[in-house]
């Protein structure tokens, strides 16, 4: 079994939250917040900055830890840390992503009353409490319930 650590950025910005559409014909469709993989010796934090800045070519400063987030498969085993992120500068750019196995086709941002983009969206917590998490001002991480990876 394959192990992999993984962090992401819960970007916020005017309020609002910024998802990521990953999509490949018969394969999947879905949608989550920046992140991946952490490499070498880099913080967490700094993967999260930098998987942001790869994936969208926004400037962000992660600041609290908000998830700790674990997904398996029978092949692999993910350990993902969800940082509250605030937006810092740049505009969203979906063609800047070095990584070329990756096809993010959409973003979109959504606020406390919008409708999720699609039913695929991670982490399961913005399905239901992650707007009341980010009021609460998210004074601990939250460990999510283990999850069999959907896609």
């Amino acid at each position: 079994m394959r192990h992999r650590i993984s962090s992401g950025a819960l970007v916020i910005r005017d309020g609002r939250l910024l998802l990521l559409r990953h999509f490949k014909p018969d394969r999947y469709d879905f949608w989550a917040p920046p992140g991946g993989g952490v490499e070498g010796n880099e913080t967490l934090e700094a993967a999260a900055e930098r998987e942001t800045f790869e994936e969208t070519a926004l400037r962000v400063t992660a600041r609290r830890l908000a998830y700790l987030d674990e997904v398996w498969s029978p092949d692999d085993r993910t350990m993902k840390f969800w940082f509250l992120a605030d937006y810092c500068a740049g505009e969203i750019d979906l063609g800047s992503n070095p990584a070329l196995d990756e096809s993010i086709i959409e973003a979109a941002w959504i606020g406390p009353g919008d409708p999720l983009p699609g039913r695929m969206v991670f982490p399961a917590s913005l399905h239901d409490r992650f707007w009341d998490d980010l009021a609460s001002g998210f004074e601990q991480p939250v460990r999510l319930a283990l999850q069999r990876q959907q896609v």
